[in-house]
């Protein structure tokens, strides 16, 4: 009793780190619209911890993607654990659907937690949230991340998003579509035979440009963000093919197009992806009041929202054409093996922490002086204009 009572008077004697404004912080720490509520950007991992606990700019973004990680770790056990499920050739694709899935939220978690500690490590958090997104585009439905631009503005100085909005609702579930999505007359194709490898390219795509898009963001604002949103908007487009195409086919049909019908879920979850392209896009509300948002309701945190929505819906539209076409697609042929399911994967997962170790390597080469590490502070000038 008594080393608990110490425990806890040990904690509270803990002062939780220092807030600052947007002029006190290097500019590569930005966010749009966003004026105060900034971590010292050489916070020590002890204090990037306490700020879970903090009211900051981040706090809210950490749990909206920390909370969903427990909910998806939950799914997949509760499925786990039927009695004969992860026996079943049939349901593996299912279970590579949830494991990113609880992947890509921790991994956004830790990036918001951990970026404020310095310049380089805020670019190696979220060089492996970008992995973790295509990883999820791999075997995974929309995801969420933020933008992150110029504070107070849309000026070209800003930098580009972190995780972008694209990336979250880029996932598009190569696996369980390929599995249990897939339209009749794609069958047996060679589209149908190559569209999981092709996504696993798309996630070594993803990766590559994405991380690529950091180096650029402070000297070419545009560029990089157009190349971090084209990383991810071209895989989401790639992997919802069946669905657009079923769609296509339903059209006006309601429920007499028979295999091809959509469940509700599919609606809601593209529903999901519109709203976080456009809180990406939009950077609303704090782009219309720069500092009201700052700890509460800022994009980033509706971004995060939307996207773990959209997931949701996904995984309930997985299982609803997992079970309404089982029988019809036992008729048409085998379901992948373990071998192959496997060893796609394998190479997915290998292929994408190899392009991000040679990123990281050649970011820890770089000199300290380097524009990327640095940033640059606001002048006199920039700061009576922000504030």
């Amino acid at each position: 009793m008594w080393r608990c009572c110490r425990v806890w008077a040990a904690m509270l004697s803990l002062k939780l780190p220092q807030l600052l404004q947007v002029h006190q912080v290097p500019r590569v720490f930005w966010e749009d619209g966003i004026m105060s509520g900034y971590r010292r950007p050489t916070s020590s991992a002890l204090d990037c911890v306490l700020s879970i606990f903090q009211m900051t700019n981040e706090t809210v973004n950490i749990w909206t993607h920390f909370l969903p990680t427990w909910y998806f770790l939950w799914r997949l056990l509760a499925l786990a654990g039927v009695p004969g499920f992860c026996a079943e050739p049939y349901h593996w694709p299912l279970l590579v659907f949830l494991l990113p899935a609880c992947l890509y939220p921790f991994a956004s978690c830790c990036a918001h937690t951990f970026s404020s500690m310095s310049p380089r490590a805020r670019h190696i958090c979220y060089f492996l949230d970008y992995g973790a997104l295509s990883l999820y585009s791999l075997g995974e439905p929309a995801a969420a991340g933020g933008g992150r631009r110029a504070a107070g503005g849309g000026g070209a100085e800003g930098a580009v998003p972190e995780a972008s909005a694209a990336a979250r609702l880029s996932a598009g579930c190569a696996f369980p579509y390929a599995a249990y999505s897939t339209p009749a007359s794609w069958l047996h194709s060679r589209l149908h035979r190559l569209f999981v490898p092709a996504a696993a390219l798309n996630s070594f795509l993803c990766t590559g440009l994405s991380c690529y898009s950091r180096f650029l963001e402070l000297e070419s604002p545009g560029l990089s963000k157009a190349l971090r949103t084209a990383a991810f908007a071209y895989p989401f487009l790639f992997d919802n093919l069946p669905l657009f195409y079923r769609l296509g086919q339903c059209w006006g049909r309601g429920r007499s197009c028979g295999q091809e019908t959509l469940s509700p879920s599919h609606s809601y979850h593209l529903l999901c992806a519109l709203l976080t392209g456009f809180l990406f896009a939009s950077h609303l509300p704090e782009r219309l009041a720069p500092g009201r948002f700052d700890y509460i309701g800022h994009s980033h945190q509706l971004f995060h929202i939307c996207a773990v929505l959209g997931t949701h819906f996904q995984l309930e539209a997985v299982l609803a054409d997992m079970g309404s076409r089982r029988a019809w697609l036992a008729s048409q042929e085998p379901p992948l093996g373990l071998e192959g399911t496997a060893a796609t994967l394998g190479v997915a997962v290998a292929g994408n922490l190899l392009i991000i170790a040679a990123f990281t390597a050649t970011l820890l080469q770089a000199p300290s002086t380097c524009p990327l590490l640095q940033g640059c502070q606001l002048d006199g000038g920039s700061q009576a204009k922000q504030q």
